[in-house]
Parts: structure tokens; C-alpha cells; sequence
């Protein structure tokens, strides 16, 4: 196959652009950007209210373990097959269904804890649908960014997103700490449930096409089995995409390992610092997102891709790796700032290249597939993590860790079909 290169798409198209273009030029994208920055919001307050929840009723960690896990579960299981029907059905019908549903979800948790009802096996039972339907939104919404992030905007879009998620990780946590702390974890639910319900009114105006069907002579299972590999054989056409799934497969046992359990371990446990100077760090990361996001969306287009991503992918690496040796708040933000900055490269050349390559009918399956390959393996790297701290100590797995994804990353650009991707 020959070496990918900037597609035919983009002829024409002027490189300097403003970040905001996209909601200048699509009522779409704003409907959809819109939506989904409150519904990002009120999940960024969700997930400091579930576990002040699952506190509250047990005060156990291995239950909340627990009830992260089975949230993790179904879509681990699910999203294999929920591309397809996200090829299927029109994509905003299901992310509206889905937000519906999980709106009524997070209402019904709210009146079960202020009538003291909750217990352990409720929350297991909402974490579990709760997690089917992110397996059904992911996908469709996938596919409706790439229906509405067209070439003229898709750096753009791509970036203003993420930027808005950023901001939403940001401000979400603490605003719904702030409610737990002054009311009860029954308000953040509320809060939640109204940024839900925001989303499927601003998806009322977003209208795109459903995924055009193709015509098949074949019925029951061996269609279905044709429509789930789909998805395999979309990627398969690009080495780029393929191999770049695989390979983060890999690199997302040590980089959720580093993340999740190490950076906080280094701010709390090995250097004895306070927890707002943890708050402090977490907050330069996203800043760091937010900043390289804003970067790479000011231009449409953008050469030697390849080099960028996984540029990005070594400086996450490197900055990451210089946690073990310095003892400030200060350079801790500096570092994770930058690593978040280079995360963030990967994260927008990989969606656009993505948008760019799989062609509309098979994008909610390869999407879906792509998530996969980059979660089925989270549970391992938490738990090897913990393991590997235990046996050599934090700063030796931050050091073995941070040079596991630095050999993932150099032997995968050596690949000439990757790092010819332009």
C-alpha cells in the first residue's frame, strides 16, 4: 500500500483558520458541540458524586473498586457490537435515546438516595446500565463528528471539543465537590441529570443523514458476522490506523497505570505534598491539553502527522519519566503539563486521521473497535501497576513504565507504513 498522504479532500482548503471557525460555518457542529459539552460537564460532576455516594453507603475502597469496574465491564463487552448498530440507525436518534435514558437513570438514583434506599447492589445496577449506554452513545456519537467535522473545519472541531472537555474535566470536579460538600451527592445527581437533559434539547437541532445501508443477499448470523468485521476490514485497508491500535493497546497498560495510580502516588505518598498541590497538578495538565489543542486547531492542515503524534507520544513519555526526579509543586505542574500537551497531539492528529480515512458507513464500527483496543487492556495495566509498585517501588515503575511506552512508541514509528502517514 502506498504511504498515506494528505487527501484530495483538503485541496483548497487555507491552512491558518480561527479556532471558532466551526461554529461560525455549521449550525450543526455547534448543536453537537454544544450538547455534549454540558452532557461532558455534568459527567465530569457524575464522577466525583458516584463515589462520594458509594462512600456515604459503605465507606469500603474495594467497593468502589467495584462499582468502577462494572461500569468499565459492559462497554468492554459491548462495544464490539454497538458499532454496528451506530452504522444502522440514524446516529442522533441514538445519542438521544441514550442521554434520555441515562437522564432518567441518574433522576431515579437521586430520589433512591434521599429516601435512604441506597445500597451497594442499586449502584451496581446503575453503574451496569449506565455503562451499556455509554457503549451505544460512544460509538454513534463518533460517527456523528465525523458526519459533521468536515474537512473545511475538522482540525478546528477536533480541537474546540477537545478543549471543551478539557474545561469540563477542569471546572466539573470541583463544582461537584462543592455541591456534595454543601448539599448531598443527591444534588450533583440532579446537576447531572440537567446537563442531560440539555444535550438531547440541543441534539433537536442537529440534523445529519443516517448511515446510507448497503444492499446484502445474505440473512441472520453470517450477515451479522460480515457487519461485525466490518469494522476490522475499514481499518485494515490503512497500516496506519491498524497497527497504531495495536500498539496502543500496549502503551495503555502503562500509561493508565502512570496516570490513575502513580502521578498521585508521587504528589501524595513520595513527595508528602498537600491535596491542593495535587488539585494544582491535575489542573496544569489540563491546561497543558487545552493549550496544545488550541495550537494544532488554528491550521487546517498540517504535514508529517505521523511525526507529530507520536512526537507527542515521547514528550508524554519523557515528561512523565522527569516526575521520579523533581521534589516542587511547581516543576510537577510544568511536567504534567507538558505531558498532557503532547497526549493531546496524539489525540487530535489520531481522531482527524480516523475521520479522515474510514469511510461514513463503517465508522461507528471501526470507532468502536478503536475504543476497544484501547481499554480492553486498562484492567491489566491498574492492576500490574499495583503489583510492579509493590515489588520494585513507585519511582522504579514510574522509570520501567515510562520506558515501556518510550520502546512501544520508537519500535511502532519504526514501522515505514506508520511513519510515512503524512
Amino acid at each position: 500500500m502506498e504511504p498515506t498522504t494528505v487527501t484530495s479532500a483538503y485541496a483548497g482548503v487555507v491552512e491558518q483558520q480561527g479556532i471558532f471557525a466551526p461554529i461560525r460555518k455549521s449550525r450543526n457542529f455547534t448543536a453537537l458541540w454544544l450538547g455534549q459539552t454540558l452532557s461532558q460537564f455534568g459527567d465530569a460532576v457524575l464522577w466525583v458524586t458516584l463515589p462520594l455516594a458509594v462512600f456515604h453507603t459503605s465507606k469500603s475502597t474495594f467497593q468502589l473498586g467495584l462499582i468502577m469496574g462494572l461500569f468499565m465491564l459492559p462497554q468492554v463487552l459491548l462495544l464490539p457490537f454497538t458499532g454496528i448498530l451506530a452504522d444502522r440507525i440514524s446516529r442522533t436518534r441514538a445519542m438521544m435515546a441514550t442521554d434520555v435514558i441515562r437522564c432518567l437513570l441518574v433522576i431515579s438514583l437521586a430520589v433512591i438516595y434521599v429516601a435512604g434506599l441506597t445500597d451497594i447492589r442499586l449502584l451496581g445496577g446503575f453503574v451496569l446500565v449506565y455503562g451499556a449506554m455509554e457503549a451505544v452513545f460512544t460509538p454513534a456519537y463518533s460517527g456523528a463528528r465525523q458526519q459533521v467535522f468536515t474537512p473545511d473545519i475538522r482540525n478546528a472541531a477536533i480541537s474546540l471539543t477537545q478543549i471543551s472537555i478539557q474545561i469540563a474535566r477542569l471546572l466539573g470536579p470541583a463544582l461537584g465537590g462543592v455541591i456534595v460538600g454543601f448539599a448531598s451527592p443527591a444534588a450533583g445527581l440532579g446537576l447531572d441529570a440537567l446537563m442531560l437533559l440539555a444535550s438531547v434539547v440541543s441534539l433537536t437541532f442537529l440534523h445529519i443523514p443516517a448511515p446510507s445501508k448497503k444492499s446484502s443477499t445474505q440473512h441472520g448470523m453470517r450477515d451479522y458476522f460480515n457487519e461485525l468485521l466490518g469494522g476490522y476490514h475499514e481499518l485494515r485497508k490503512h497500516p496506519w490506523l491498524w497497527i497504531t491500535i495495536l500498539a496502543f493497546a500496549f502503551l495503555s497498560i502503562a500509561s493508565t497505570g502512570l496516570t490513575t495510580i502513580l502521578v498521585p502516588w508521587v504528589v501524595k505518598i513520595h513527595l508528602g505534598l498537600s491535596d491542593s498541590a495535587y488539585g494544582l497538578v491535575s489542573s496544569a495538565a489540563g491546561l497543558g491539553a487545552v493549550f496544545a489543542a488550541f495550537i494544532y486547531g488554528r491550521r487546517s492542515i498540517w504535514r508529517h502527522r505521523a511525526y507529530i503524534a507520536y512526537g507527542g507520544l515521547v514528550v508524554n513519555a519523557l515528561a512523565i519519566l522527569g516526575l521520579a526526579f523533581v521534589h516542587t509543586t511547581v516543576m510537577l505542574m510544568v511536567l504534567m503539563a507538558i505531558a498532557s500537551a503532547g497526549g493531546m497531539l496524539f489525540g487530535v492528529v489520531w481522531e482527524g486521521s480516523m475521520q479522515e480515512l474510514i469511510s461514513p458507513e463503517a465508522y461507528g464500527r471501526a470507532a468502536s473497535l478503536d475504543y476497544f483496543g484501547s481499554w480492553v487492556l486498562l484492567p491489566v495495566g491498574n492492576v500490574l501497576t499495583g503489583w510492579l509498585s509493590s515489588q520494585i517501588g513507585g519511582i522504579h515503575t514510574v522509570w520501567v513504565a515510562s520506558a515501556f511506552m518510550l520502546l512501544v512508541t520508537v519500535v511502532t514509528m519504526a514501522v515505514p507504513l506508520v511513519r510515512r502517514f503524512d
